[in-house]
Order: structure tokens, then sequence, then C-alpha cells
């Protein structure tokens, strides 16, 4: 989208992600939302529909950005392939995400449930993650066969501790196990692939 009309809708999305970023995300209607944002209701729905089409273009925001972040680190010839991971983690795990952190879970959930204009997160979603975490792998030895399935794996990994952090609030645990988790993809890298397991 291009011109003053993708301009101003680029400029309401900054201002939610930065609303949300420092109050959470909150019951508010639309209304009071675009009174919030210094917007009217109409122009929020002109540009994303509705509530739900806004707070469903905040979640691909954060994720593009988190993804672009991801595609920079494994780039990185001078990380250690176990630090681009943990790096990823800690931004993702940061305490100022959380609100975008629980937005996901929740945005997905409706995706999941064939909710839309939600359902458009799942297209493509987890592939974006897989194909540089696939070719990082490779690039560092891991046999191809091997690779998809453990970036499928670290993706899960992920994405279930940071629902464990957000239903426990036991960061101290949940970073604990991540650095676990990061030790066992290691050896896992490293380890000869069983002769015949795919």
């Amino acid at each position: 989208m291009t011109g003053t009309r993708g301009q101003a809708r680029e400029r309401l999305l900054e201002a939610a992600m930065t609303y949300f970023g420092t109050r959470g995300i909150s019951d508010l209607s639309l209304r009071q939302l675009a009174d919030a944002l210094g917007t009217s209701h109409r122009m929020l729905i002109y540009h994303f529909g509705s509530k739900e089409g806004l707070l469903t273009e905040v979640v691909r925001a954060v994720e593009a950005a988190q993804r672009e972040l991801w595609n920079e680190l494994v780039a990185d010839p001078d990380l250690d392939p176990t630090e681009r991971p943990r790096r990823l983690w800690q931004r993702v795990s940061d305490p100022g995400m959380e609100p975008f952190a629980r937005l996901f879970f929740e945005i997905y959930g409706q995706a999941l449930q064939g909710r839309e204009p939600a359902t458009g997160l799942l297209d493509g979603d987890i592939t974006a993650w897989l194909l540089p975490s696939v070719r990082s792998l490779v690039d560092s030895g891991v046999p191809p066969e091997r690779a998809e399935p453990m970036a499928r794996l670290g993706v899960a990994v992920a994405r279930g501790l940071l629902l464990d952090l957000l239903a426990t609030g036991q960061r101290m645990a949940v970073n604990d196990a991540f650095e676990l988790f990061l030790t066992l993809f290691r050896q896992l890298a490293e380890s000869k692939p069983v002769a015949g397991a795919g």
C-alpha cells in the first residue's frame, strides 16, 4: 500500500503499537481506542476494517520485526549458532514485549478457530520462521533432512516456553528451561544422524 492512505495507515498502526506497548491490551471499544489514538473510529474501520483487524495487523507487525531480527542473527557469521536463538529469545521474552506476546496468542487462537481476519496469520507463518532456521542449520553442517525437524522443534519450544512464561511468570525457571533446550539442541546438531531416521 502506497501513497497518503498507506502512510496514514502506517501512522495509525505505529500509534496503536506504542499505545499497546505502554498500556497493554485493554477491552476498549473501537470508539474508545480511536480516541486514545487521536483518530476516529471511522478511520480505524477504513484502514483496518474492525478492532480485530487492527489487532491482527499489530500482531503481524510485531512478528515481522521479530523475523527481521532473526534473519539478521542467522546471517551474522560472528555469532555462535547457540547465541542466535538466545538473542531472539531475549527479545521475545523481554517484559516490555509481554502485551504483544499476550495479543499474539489471543489472535492466533482466533485464527485456529477460523475467525476472520485472524486466519491470515496462519498463511506462511511457520514457514517464514523455518526457512532462515533451516538455512542456518545446514550452513553449520546439519544434514538437510535433519535441519527442518530441528528448526520446527525450535519454533515449537520457543512458543511453548513463551506461553509458559505468560502463564506462570516464572522467568528464571523458563529461562533455565530455554538454556537446557539450547544445550540439547546443540548436542543434537553435532551428533550423527541415526540411519533410517527422518
